[in-house]
């Protein structure tokens, strides 16, 4: 079996680093009866949005087999488990709980607790209720106090039980692919409208980060961020301006006001009426101290200028790709962490999610998916040698525990470490996921041989 190996010396050998895998809630629960819907569940119903024409009805069935799926991460050795809330499935419209879809999320985080592993809780995984977005959803600044709501009704119900607490994950996926170019649900398009939906949902992580402290002091309160390292076509002065207006209108436009309390310089670029009206007080609240940052990072991305001297994307050329057709980076990863390291100060950061889609096959009950296992090693590497340059990288997430409904592609593309037959449902640890639980469960002898 192919392995993941680390340096001897790697802090990532230590118990103190944190190993994890992670789930999203649309992705895999499934048991669409037992919530309201959300975005997603309509965007799947209209003509030519889902490549597959599937839609997240079934899934992995995780609501009616969570026990044993809990069993199986624990099989891994893994340290924490990371998972989303499904707001329609806790929240009526009417603003009531759904008391059957919280007890859910109460039991599947006493379960996790009570075999030892940390929860980390994200609030808002894509899923927003249709009823919302029938209101204008994150074009409706009202939207940003009604997750502060949920997120509050939430925390107490779930309590210091959850380890860390995440707001948003990938809030330019919801504003940009969502709501600016129409790849996702809700499918609106426009600057303007990628631009204020960017707006509102950061202004909801700023005002649920106040509620979350105040429930859960003790616990950790943060957000997950994507970022895909920029490099330019060529070292022509107009694609690496081109270049560096794509960082940070898809990268720091999303951190800055976190870190910074302000959007950075490319919102000068922008028309009036495409920039996002910031009321008095939001960038306060928007800016107001984390405790960890949460990564998520899976290629880089090649930018040239366009015939105008905006950016635009240039495919990728390398052969050495995933199934999403992405670039296989990781010394891109260690950049990126750099970077950003140099760039801001940084609190804490956990690498939320990182992993490969494949062609994986399953035969003769197995899946030997040496070119994920390759993937894993050369990230969990390009990690240690951040940390190596000063980057304060407390934990790894390896996405996604197993193969799911991948949004827009529905089930075409698998991420798991352990494949899912969605036929009978049966879950397989893949080779990767018995690499990963090797590398998991082999650190304090590889630590302690290494340092002592």
């Amino acid at each position: 079996m192919q392995k993941i190996n680390l340096p001897d010396n790697s802090f990532m050998l230590s118990k103190d680093f944190l190993y994890g895998v992670a789930t999203s809630s649309f992705q895999i629960e499934g048991d669409r009866k037992g919530r309201l819907d959300c975005i997603w569940d309509t965007f799947c119903s209209q003509p030519h949005t889902i490549e597959d024409g599937t839609n997240g009805d079934i899934a992995c069935e995780h609501i009616a087999n969570w026990k044993q799926d809990i069993a199986l991460v624990d099989s891994l050795g893994v340290d924490a488990y990371r998972l989303s809330i499904s707001w329609p499935r806790v929240m009526n419209a009417d603003g009531s709980v759904n008391g059957i879809g919280m007890r859910f999320y109460i039991n599947l985080v006493d379960e996790l607790v009570s075999r030892n592993m940390k929860v980390f809780v994200t609030l808002y995984h894509w899923d927003l209720p249709q009823y919302l977005e029938d209101e204008g959803g994150w074009l409706n600044r009202k939207t940003a106090y009604a997750f502060e709501k949920y997120a509050r009704i939430v925390a107490q119900a779930l309590g210091e039980k959850v380890h860390a607490y995440a707001t948003l994950n990938e809030p330019f996926c919801s504003a940009y692919l969502g709501y600016e170019t129409g790849i996702h649900a809700p499918g609106k398009t426009g600057v303007a409208n990628g631009r204020k939906a960017a707006h509102h949902l950061l202004l909801a992580h700023g005002l649920a980060l106040k509620s979350l402290r105040e429930i859960c002091p003790n616990s950790l309160h943060g957000i997950v961020l994507n970022f895909s390292t920029c490099h330019a076509a060529s070292n022509s002065d107009a694609d690496k301006t081109a270049t560096k207006w794509a960082d940070e209108y898809h990268n720091q436009w999303y951190l800055k006001p976190i870190l910074d309390g302000q959007y950075p310089a490319v919102i000068e670029q922008l028309a009036q009426d495409e920039r996002p009206v910031v009321a008095e007080g939001d960038m306060e609240i928007i800016s107001q101290p984390i405790d960890y940052l949460g990564i998520n990072y899976y290629t880089r991305t090649v930018y040239r200028a366009d015939a105008s001297g905006w950016f635009e994307v240039v495919p990728p050329t390398d052969t050495n790709l995933t199934a999403m057709g992405w670039e296989i980076t990781p010394d891109a990863f260690t950049e990126l962490l750099v970077d950003l390291h140099h760039r801001y100060t940084l609190p804490p950061i956990y690498i939320t999610e990182n992993g490969a889609a494949m062609d994986d096959e399953l035969i003769d009950g197995e899946v030997l998916d040496n070119d994920r296992t390759a993937y894993f090693h050369s990230h969990l590497n390009a990690v240690h040698d951040a940390i190596e340059k000063g980057v304060d990288i407390k934990g790894y997430f390896a996405w996604s525990l197993m193969d799911n409904f991948e949004w827009a592609l529905g089930y075409s593309k698998r991420f798991g470490i352990v494949y899912v037959d969605y036929e009978t449902q049966k879950r397989t640890i893949k080779q990767s996921g018995n690499a990963y639980a090797e590398l998991v469960k082999s650190r304090i002898n590889g630590y302690i041989s290494g340092i002592k």
